[in-house]
């Protein structure tokens, strides 16, 4: 009897150990898979106005190259991931107005280290919002193009609904990797259908506050996509064909707004970087 309650004991721990190893690994990271981060880029550039358009086309390549960094730098370095991700259940009900827009206030109110561990990503995308501008301004081009792909991938991680979220890999609702499905798996199997349509680029008033707003309207997703992913999974004892083909049908919709709406806001910081830095004449 003490054997087997040592074993039961053994096989809890080991599980639980490598349930903590699946929630911390990189790879379970936050985020868009690489090719979701590609496709909005890519589309990114086509929102941008004649004048600027021809600076972003013609180092297309680079930014295609580079959007991704940021992915390789979490496996690094653990601490960049509270820059990817904003756990807004962690602030009471939607829209979560008990927590300030402005990082000062909200240091002020809740403490550097709960703003850490609950997420930065609103705040990173205004950051790098103005290292954009002020590498425009100053014709540090090359600079300027760096910081144009991590600051993309920054504002792409805002439209995806799992970083928003506590419950960012469904460990929360019992659906581990969720996250993985909807934002990895389903474009990499069928984003050749996707019908992208991104809206012009816009002047953005506030960067930080429309990284919130991005963020509250990715936000409101989330049970639509967990409900889509529980119906997919009925009568499946594993993720078959079957499977990603009802959940794409009944997810695709949200998906592919998402990533189309990435896009226009990543035209949209882009453009408002320019403007602010003067307007400067930039290199084709």
């Amino acid at each position: 009897m003490q054997g087997s309650s040592f074993q039961h004991v053994w096989r809890t721990g080991v599980a639980l150990a490598c349930l903590v190893f699946f929630l911390s690994s990189p790879q379970n990271s936050r985020a868009w898979g690489r090719s979701g981060h590609r496709l909005v880029v890519n589309k990114a550039v086509e929102t941008l106005p004649q004048g600027i358009r021809e600076f972003f086309d013609t180092n297309r390549s680079f930014l295609l190259q580079h959007v991704t960094d940021p992915l390789d730098v979490i496996a690094k370095t653990p601490a960049e991931r509270h820059n990817h991700f904003i756990a807004l259940d962690k602030y009471g009900r939607f829209p979560f107005e008990t927590l300030p827009r402005d990082y000062k206030a909200a240091v002020t109110k809740f403490g550097k280290s709960k703003l850490e561990a609950n997420g930065l990503l609103p705040w990173q995308i205004g950051v790098y919002s103005k290292k954009l501008t002020e590498a425009l301004k100053d014709g540090k081009w090359e600079e300027a193009k760096l910081d144009a792909a991590i600051l993309a991938n920054y504002v792409a991680e805002a439209h995806d609904p799992f970083n928003t979220t506590d419950n960012f890999d469904g460990h929360l609702s019992g659906q581990l990797a969720v996250n993985e499905r909807f934002g990895t798996t389903l474009i990499d199997r069928y984003s050749s259908f996707f019908p992208m349509r991104p809206n012009d680029a816009f002047f953005i008033s506030d960067p930080t506050d429309r990284a919130f707003e991005a963020c509250l309207g990715s936000h409101s997703w989330l049970e639509t996509i967990l409900l889509a992913d529980r119906n997919a999974r009925r009568g499946e004892n594993s993720f078959t064909d079957e499977y990603y083909d009802r959940f794409y049908n009944q997810a695709a919709a949200i998906l592919i707004r998402q990533l189309s709406d990435a896009a226009t806001d990543v035209g949209s910081f882009w453009l408002t970087a320019w403007i602010n830095a003067g307007r400067p004449q930039l290199p084709h």
